[in-house]
């Protein structure tokens, strides 16, 4: 599999840049027009150095420089700007996101002003990792909710107000109510109030240990899927069990189940404005430490957002 996984590396996104390129890069011949500006941004904690000799987000550059049509930038949180400038954004194709324990220290106007981007057709956000607290992520989340909940009002006699998760970064249990959410209350006067619970964008539990995964490839003819199996195992991987609390996707490619019983939602699909948002976890051998990431995602338009999470693949 380790070959399959390799293949899927070189291949599966690269096919996936025709399916989702914005209609700006391409010549009305159809072919790609120009070099797609990508920028890894990356919050480069000192835990990486486990995995990665020189930070996570300076190992997907230097392995997306190798690949043709791209130029790569490599960017820090702790950059001016938090890496995030203005003149970055607007040079800027594909924005690469690497964050984990420093999600609270990127603000949150930082997060939509990426989010308008998105909307707006000009970037593909690909956030990797723990993505799902990832302030651009959330701020996207949080958007599609409104989104959504602002179809249901079709007078003035309706009103939307919004309700966030109880703290930050709220851990859901089990017997959450899953988030979003809306609550309707009708009054005698014919007065509508929709009570909308934005996503707490997280899952009841993760474990770390490294087991084993299958994951079942449910979208056989997505571009992203070029190249896989039906299914194939991750030989070490983290845990995360569902429910995700996020908005429904309009597509689900991938599926990860372990022995134990838990199973996650790898891949999802949002559509979101004229943008795309693609969450994507790293992937890497972990005594080899070398970098598998899938570069053909980078080359996904703006159309879509892709959450698919963290997988450690082993190997000695």
């Amino acid at each position: 599999m380790h070959k399959n996984r390799r293949s899927f590396v070189k291949t599966a996104t690269l096919a996936a840049a025709a399916g989702f390129l914005p209609r700006r890069l391409f010549s009305g011949s159809g072919a790609i027009a120009k070099t797609i500006r990508v920028v890894v941004w990356d919050e480069r904690q000192p835990r990486q150095k486990e995995a990665y000799e020189n930070f996570l987000g300076n190992e997907i550059a230097r392995y997306l420089e190798k690949q043709s049509g791209l130029s790569v930038q490599s960017v820090a949180l702790d950059d001016p700007e938090q890496g995030l400038s203005d003149t970055i954004l607007d040079n800027c194709d594909v924005l690469i996101w690497w964050g984990h324990q420093r999600q609270s220290e990127v603000l949150p106007e930082t997060g939509r002003k990426i989010v308008n981007k998105i909307l707006s057709g000009s970037i593909a956000f690909i956030p990797l990792h723990s993505a799902h607290w990832a302030t651009p992520f959330v701020e996207a989340m949080n958007e599609i909710t409104r989104r959504h909940a602002e179809q249901l009002v079709k007078s003035t006699q309706q009103e939307i107000t919004y309700v966030a998760p109880p703290k930050q970064y709220t851990v859901p249990k089990y017997d959450t109510r899953i988030t979003p959410y809306t609550i309707v209350r009708k009054f005698p006067d014919g007065k509508e109030k929709f009570e909308v619970h934005l996503p707490f964008c997280c899952f009841p539990a993760y474990r770390n240990d490294g087991k084993p995964s299958l994951v079942k490839v449910l979208k056989t003819g997505h571009p992203i899927a070029n190249g896989l199996p039906d299914e194939f195992e991750l030989p070490q991987t983290e845990m995360y069990d569902e429910p995700f609390h996020v908005p429904p996707p309009d597509e689900v490619i991938f599926e990860e189940r372990w022995a134990t019983g838990e199973w996650f939602r790898s891949g999802m699909v949002w559509r979101l404005g004229k943008g795309f948002e693609n969450d994507r976890h790293e992937y890497y051998m972990k005594r080899r430490r070398s970098l598998s990431y899938t570069p053909g995602l980078v080359s996904l338009p703006g159309l879509e957002v892709l959450p698919i999470r963290k997988y450690k693949l082993g190997g000695k």
